[in-house]
């Protein structure tokens, strides 16, 4: 390699650790959530040249990077992330609503509420109509009570009890506890498939609706499709960078873009010019918690 390429990339890793902000990218399905992170990481350390011997002599800075909101990984969607100091802003950024696009299936019911499980149980839905649907949904609005899944990101003694479900160890239900639906709409109904335009709070479980959608209508029912829209202020449409353009160059156009997004008391302050200088790149590893469900996990690296 050249003085020139050594030049280039040791320009593009000042850049890197210069990035600061919040961000969004389009997981698709697949990946979880923290397998997505690890690729975007090793992308962005990848172009901007991993540390070489002689960079490493040097002093260190940590690259920090992170997401908020944790998606299953048979889900895809908008996942925002935090870089740099953005990784503090995280939970304050992602404290308002969800949206989803959900595809549920009646007349079946999993361990896991969606497709990636085994079927537990098969009922009849031939008798379900588009206004059957509609009637019920008015229950699941506004301030209701939902019991989590049991295959969920909560934790019981440190662990999450979806890893101590695939242990086959046994797990107790969480109790039902308060959460909020704002709207939601009937958007297609082709039996046995029915999809749902959710908008939520945190700590609400698209797959606890649907099999409770399933439920109310005497049958059962699980999630076959599941896109999340809208994270916060973030939306898949406007926001989400789909993975060709997970580049450093992209990243810090997108963090531009996405800046007025940020409450006032959350804009940060531009980095010392000794903030910016050239350093070697290692990663640290963080992990937030927060209590709320399925997508309020802050995991920083």
């Amino acid at each position: 390699m050249g003085p020139g390429a050594r030049v280039s990339k040791a320009a593009l890793a000042t850049k890197l650790l210069s990035l600061s902000g919040v961000f969004a990218v389009h997981k698709p399905k697949g990946p979880t959530s923290a397998e997505l992170l690890n690729r975007l990481k090793e992308k962005l350390l990848a172009e901007a040249g991993m540390p070489s011997p002689d960079w490493v002599k040097r002093k260190k800075q940590t690259l920090k990077i992170g997401h908020g909101g944790t998606l299953d990984s048979a889900a895809r969607g908008v996942l925002v992330i935090g870089i740099g100091r953005g990784t503090k802003m995280l939970t304050s950024m992602l404290s308002g609503s969800k949206r989803y696009i959900a595809i549920g299936e009646l007349g079946k019911a999993t361990d896991t509420l969606d497709s990636t499980g085994k079927i537990t149980e098969e009922k009849p839905y031939d008798q379900i109509t588009q206004e059957d649907i509609e009637g019920i949904l008015q229950k699941f609005t506004g301030n209701i009570m939902q019991v989590p899944p049991l295959y969920s990101a909560l934790k019981k003694d440190g662990q999450r009890l979806s890893t101590l479900m695939k242990r086959g160890e046994a797990v107790e239900a969480k109790p039902a506890r308060p959460v909020t639906v704002y709207s939601i709409s009937l958007q297609k109904f082709q039996p046995p498939f029915f999809t749902l335009d959710v908008e939520c709070g945190g700590g609400f479980y698209i797959r606890s609706l649907v099999s409770d959608i399933g439920k109310e209508l005497s049958s059962c029912a699980s999630v076959l499709e599941l896109t999340r829209t809208k994270q916060g202020p973030f939306t898949l449409e406007e926001h989400a960078l789909p993975e060709d353009k997970w580049t450093i160059e992209d990243i810090a156009q997108s963090l531009e873009h996405c800046s007025s997004l940020h409450p006032a008391e959350l804009v940060l302050k531009k980095p010392k010019p000794e903030e910016s200088q050239e350093h070697g790149l290692s990663c640290e590893n963080i992990t937030l918690n927060e209590t709320k469900g399925e997508d309020s996990d802050i995991k920083t690296c």
